[in-house]
């Protein structure tokens, strides 16, 4: 992961992004948390496109490279 300055940073929780789309990720609840909410009702819609999008948003967060609504990091803290 690159060199981030505090405001690339979001206050938004990397930790409860992650514990969200485990447990609610079918039900766009991670992207409900970052202020997602067209991406977050589709996923609702869809059941996390049936679980395919719930798996690649996972791997995204995992990775630490998912964003907020404003394109930025998640905090890992």
């Amino acid at each position: 992961m690159e060199n981030l300055d505090n405001s690339n940073i979001s206050e938004r929780s990397w930790v409860a992004a992650l514990l969200l789309c485990i447990f609610f990720g079918v039900f766009g609840a991670h992207r409900f948390y970052v202020g997602k909410i067209g991406t977050a009702i589709l996923m609702l819609v869809t059941l996390g496109g049936l679980g395919i999008w719930t798996l690649v948003d996972l791997i995204i967060i995992i990775c630490q490279d998912f964003k907020d609504k404003e394109g930025k990091v998640l905090k890992n803290q």
